[in-house]
């Protein structure tokens, strides 16, 4: 069950992540970023690697998109 849940948050974190892939929302990363890093704990507390695993892929794209925008853009 908290698979499931880690999962849904890990697609909730791409779906507003790929809105701050847009110029000048890059700022959005520094909210998807602690989203994902919920979402990767829960999906610890959880018995399969599949969510926990999702949220820490994007927990790293979205850090270096926000390392490349200079941590602002």
């Amino acid at each position: 069950m908290l698979n499931i849940v880690s999962i849904f948050v890990g697609l909730v974190t791409l779906a507003l992540g790929l809105v701050a892939f847009v110029p000048l929302l890059g700022w959005m990363n520094w909210l998807v970023i602690p989203i994902g890093i919920v979402g990767a704990a829960v999906g610890a507390l959880s018995s399969s690697n599949g969510g926990r695993n999702l949220n820490l892929v994007l927990i790293v794209i979205f850090a270096i998109r926000l390392s490349l925008g200079g941590g602002l853009f």
